[in-house]
């Protein structure tokens, strides 16, 4: 068993898929619209195989939880980037071009190496080795 996908909801679909293409090199699908339903998504796929489903519909409300107390479910997306030289790159340049980093890059407690930033929704992607 594996997890085929991840979806997240978004209110910007273009500048979501864009940060994602930009920063993880993920390659995108087709863009799939249902008139009948006001939906519209976009499948990324990440080097590993991984995939992410980027969604969009104008009735979904926009989300109440706080990125500084976090909540229970779903936390974040964690992508290895193969050594703690990139981690710190892409660091930099998503704090350069003004994404807000949460955390790190740092060495945690359990032996991973990380920084923690927020995407254009606001979503934490954990960035590791």
């Amino acid at each position: 068993m594996y997890i085929e996908h991840v979806a997240v909801w978004t209110k910007n679909l273009e500048q979501l898929k864009t940060f994602y293409e930009t920063y993880f090199q993920a390659s995108v699908g087709k863009k799939y619209l249902n008139p009948n339903k006001q939906f519209e998504s976009y499948f990324l796929t990440f080097t590993s195989g991984a995939r992410l489903e980027l969604m969009y519909r104008p009735t979904i409300p926009p989300s109440l939880d706080d990125v500084e107390k976090q909540f229970t479910g779903y936390i974040h997306l964690a992508i290895a980037v193969g050594s703690e030289a990139k981690v710190d790159d892409l660091t930099a340049w998503l704090q350069e071009d003004g994404f807000r980093v949460i955390d790190g890059p740092r060495h945690t407690g359990d032996g991973y190496y990380e920084s923690c930033v927020l995407d254009p929704d606001g979503n934490r992607i954990e960035i590791t080795v």
